[in-house]
């Protein structure tokens, strides 16, 4: 079935999808990116000095945020290859062409310069940011999640860094090392993405949550549940119409590696609970 797939396979074409980085997009992530990190570092001053803040309070929210920026990468990750049009106005040409364009060259990420390969992330971030400097930070609470949500932002801000180190040739010994212990996103961790039909391993922080979320299937349900609501066909403007239809009938025949497991276990339990009545019995 995976080979029919492949074999559909119909996507666009690179050059024209790396011409839809416009002017107006450069000029959007430059505010983007200005804009985020002006909110980012308000928002530190005004943590700093506040009398509920303390180091387990700060550690705590930092590594929480690193892990709900993985998620958080995968479920944008996800949206902006399944669903939409690189043609859409303002969010296809902003959002989603990368994506495209990336599924049909992937090395073209690391011809990107600091600007365009981060402007989007710190766009989609902005509003998080401003609920944080708006906050009342007058108890603990209010300093966690600030400081919570402010750091999580700022590795969603680093995910397209990490995404970009992990198509590098060769990389700095520094970042080959924190992609070796899988602190920031492996390359070969990532390679499994970029199997057609591209479909899994969404998270691109650092990848940790790939793994759990494919055991319980999570995208693929939740594909389920937005064609069902919308008639949609999932990845149809990535792949091509053929093949994104074969795949959804495929994916919609195959149940979640989790639940697959948890059935082979009830068996084996119902089984082995058999033969332990036969001999009672005999």
């Amino acid at each position: 079935m995976k080979n029919n797939v492949t074999n559909k396979l119909r996507q666009q074409d690179a050059q024209v999808l790396a011409k839809g980085y416009s002017p107006a997009i450069r000029a959007m992530d430059i505010a983007s990116i200005v804009i985020f990190l002006s909110l980012e570092l308000f928002l530190v001053y005004q943590l700093w000095g506040n009398p509920h803040v303390g180091p387990w309070l700060l550690l705590s929210a930092v590594l929480l945020g690193y892990l709900a920026s993985d998620f958080v990468s995968g479920f944008v990750h996800w949206m902006a290859d399944t669903w939409g049009s690189a043609d859409m106005p303002v969010l296809g040409k902003a959002f989603v062409r990368p994506f495209r364009e990336h599924h049909v060259d992937e090395k073209a990420i690391t011809r990107h310069d600091f600007i365009e390969t981060n402007g989007n992330n710190c766009a989609i971030s902005i509003p998080v940011a401003i609920g944080c400097v708006m906050m009342p930070h007058t108890s603990s609470a209010w300093v966690f999640l600030a400081a919570f949500l402010g750091s999580m932002i700022f590795w969603v801000m680093t995910t397209n860094q990490f995404h970009k180190w992990s198509h590098l040739d060769e990389p700095s010994p520094v970042i080959a090392f924190f992609q070796r212990v899988h602190l920031i996103l492996p390359p070969a961790h990532h390679r499994i993405h970029h199997t057609a039909p591209f479909n899994k391993y969404y998270c691109i922080t650092v990848g940790w949550l790939n793994k759990p979320l494919l055991m319980i299937g999570f995208f693929s349900l939740a594909e389920r549940i937005v064609t069902r609501l919308t008639g949609l066909i999932p990845r149809k403007d990535d792949i091509g119409v053929e093949a994104a239809a074969e795949l959804m009938n495929s994916t919609a025949k195959t149940e979640a590696p989790m639940v697959q497991a948890a059935k082979a276990l009830l068996e084996s339990a119902e089984d082995a609970e058999s033969v332990s009545s036969a001999r009672h019995s005999a």
